[in-house]
């Protein structure tokens, strides 16, 4: 496994923002590249591609989104909207001296990339999305379309979206829901397509009831899952589960920008085992109208829900590879 940076060549910094303050990690001079993470993920989710980027010439930051880590954590559901977190995104930005970036995100995060790339394209020159494809805002309130899903089970967002209950099954033992939860959406790991569908939970059950035991996949080691529980076990889970508790303010907030598409110069990467990429393969086909100015798409064979995680290797040389192809 590829060890993280040596804590000499990261720069770690707190700056204002919308939040408070977002806490951010940084190597490297040049363009600046954002890197934003999804859930349940942390700046450190980036150690490797930010080593990689830096030495491929570019300023490469990493940001806790806010709710996580060193980053404020408002109280208020409400301040988790995605309106709120463009605009922590644009601070960032500000805050670092540049006048514009390319974003970068993972699961959320490839989704905050995206809007943040369609409201401010005069800050977000380009966009990389990784696991979670670009789809307009617009269409069915999104309560109604994740309350129809599952039969007699229920999909996982819908689960998260009650304050409070998702709480109550991830805290008592954050350290060991984190490691199902992540091996549950690893190739290496992830349960067989005849059980259970771990991201359903069952009536009257748990999401961990699903999550499969007994191993981490190959990606994750003990010390990594000791970070990221030691993060979580600290801040407690509110202020990541809050992001999945505003996607129908999110959909009311970006009515404007239905159907729009995103011009700048775009990459696309996902995981052919990943549900993201199987369940939104419509969003995948629509690219040519949603995202006319991609540059590349790639399906990574093999590979699960984590892939900057999984494929480090390969998913860095796709995007320095797409980096270097950009205008400057």
């Amino acid at each position: 496994m590829t060890r993280p940076a040596r804590t000499a060549d990261l720069t770690h910094r707190l700056v204002p923002s919308p939040a408070g303050r977002i806490h951010l990690v940084e190597q490297g001079a040049g363009p600046l590249v954002l890197l934003v993470h999804g859930f349940p993920d942390s700046w450190y989710g980036w150690r490797r591609q930010l080593a990689d980027l830096a030495a491929a010439g570019h300023r490469a930051v990493a940001i806790d989104v806010r709710g996580y880590g060193r980053s404020s954590k408002p109280q208020d559901i409400a301040a988790y909207r995605m309106s709120e977190l463009i605009e922590d995104n644009v601070a960032v930005v500000e805050a670092l001296g540049e006048r514009s970036a390319v974003i970068v995100g993972h699961d959320w995060g490839s989704t905050i990339a995206a809007q943040s790339a369609l409201v401010r394209p005069d800050v977000f020159r380009a966009v990389g999305l990784l696991s979670v494809p670009y789809t307009p805002p617009g269409g069915p309130k999104p309560s109604d379309v994740f309350a129809a899903m599952g039969g007699e089970e229920e999909f996982y967002v819908r689960y998260f979206q009650e304050p409070g209950r998702a709480e109550a099954e991830i805290e008592p033992d954050v350290r060991g829901w984190l490691a199902g939860f992540y091996a549950a959406l690893s190739a290496d790991t992830m349960p067989a397509a005849d059980a259970p569908d771990p991201h359903f939970v069952g009536r009257g059950g748990r999401l961990r009831d699903r999550f499969p035991a007994g191993r981490l996949p190959g990606w994750l080691d003990e010390d990594d899952l000791d970070f990221y529980a030691g993060e979580f076990e600290r801040t407690g889970m509110s202020g990541a589960l809050n992001r999945y508790r505003n996607m129908d303010r999110d959909w009311a907030d970006l009515a404007a920008y239905a159907g729009a598409p995103i011009t700048q110069p775009s990459l696309f990467l996902g995981g052919a085992l990943d549900a993201s990429t199987m369940w939104l393969s419509d969003a995948i086909d629509a690219f040519p109208t949603t995202l006319p100015g991609l540059v590349s798409s790639h399906v990574l064979a093999g590979c699960g829900h984590w892939l900057h995680h999984e494929r480090p290797s390969e998913v860095d040389r796709l995007l320095i590879d797409w980096l270097a192809a950009l205008p400057r």
